[in-house]
């Protein structure tokens, strides 16, 4: 995710980074200028149409259109950003419910618990970590647990199978040895219960926003209603603004498939785009906060 100060309005103007849509869609306004200024000379200097054509008219069109258009777009940026946030409010809760499990299996095990503290030191920043993979849509590699000090059982896991789900199960593993064992109570198990379903809520709620895109018909639709209006907006404006039209209709492409781009980027948060939530970072933070908490 892009770190930058809100506040900082110069360097924001002037700033291209590879996710910025101008850059994106330079080829595609210089083809727009082109269009524009090929429909500008037909109709001004080759047919040598007068304001009183008919296609003048079409001007009434586009205004009818604008509002509609502006109506769907607004709709479309913002159901894209509620589920970035529903994303990043889902991560945000993965991380404290992380802190929590681990401050309270720090003081229910006994002083003496070495070998149980280590195996959650390992598996719960695990579970974000493949978590993170797994929404990536990348094959958790056992390289991620062939360090020395991970767990050993990290790397008998099946990359066939869904990784997330048997980290968890590995979890509830060893909660459940220390609840045989006497180490913890009912009552203490029942204390854990919030924090361990978490984590497997957390998974379902982010596999969820991945697997339900926007519908394609919807989708289709509004990229259809952007080139239909930009393609006929010269052609009815060219009488009352001249050569100008190719500016306004380049700088008008460049808005509308702007905000239809950026909702592209951010309807998908767990994607590896500038803008989508830091998931590799957050698991590196559960990590660090779990090995500070869960000392020996």
């Amino acid at each position: 995710m892009i770190s930058y100060n809100p506040t900082d309005w110069f360097s924001i103007l002037f700033r291209l980074h590879k996710s910025d849509t101008f850059r994106k869609l330079l080829p595609l306004m210089v083809l727009i200028g082109l269009y524009s200024a090929g429909i500008a000379w037909l109709e001004l200097s080759y047919w040598k149409l007068s304001e009183k054509s008919h296609l003048r008219n079409l001007t009434v069109l586009h205004t009818l259109l604008g509002f509609a258009i502006s109506m769907l777009l607004v709709f479309r940026t913002n159901t894209a950003y509620d589920r970035w946030w529903e994303g990043r409010k889902l991560w945000g809760s993965l991380v404290n419910n992380s802190r929590n499990l681990s401050m309270k299996l720090q003081h229910l095990l006994p002083i003496d618990a070495t070998r149980e503290r280590k195996a959650f030191r390992d598996l719960l920043p695990a579970f974000a970590m493949v978590l993170h993979r797994h929404l990536r849509k990348e094959t958790t590699r056992t390289e991620l647990f062939e360090h020395a000090d991970w767990h050993p059982e990290l790397q008998q896991l099946d990359s066939n199978k869904h990784i997330p789900n048997q980290v968890a199960t590995l979890i509830y593993k060893y909660i459940n040895q220390l609840y045989k064992a006497e180490t913890i109570s009912g009552e203490q198990l029942l204390y854990l219960n919030t924090e361990l379903q978490s984590l497997t809520d957390v998974c379902g709620a982010c596999e969820r926003i991945k697997n339900t895109p926007i519908p394609f018909s919807y989708n289709v639709f509004i990229k259809k209603f952007i080139f239909i209006y930009i393609m006929t907006l010269p052609i009815g404006f060219v009488f009352q603004l001249g050569y100008w039209i190719v500016p306004i209709v380049v700088f008008v492409f460049y808005v509308l498939a702007s905000l239809e781009l950026i909702a592209e980027e951010i309807e998908d948060p767990f994607g590896a785009d500038a803008n989508d939530v830091p998931t590799e970072l957050i698991a590196q933070n559960i990590h660090k906060h779990t090995l500070e908490i869960l000392h020996p």
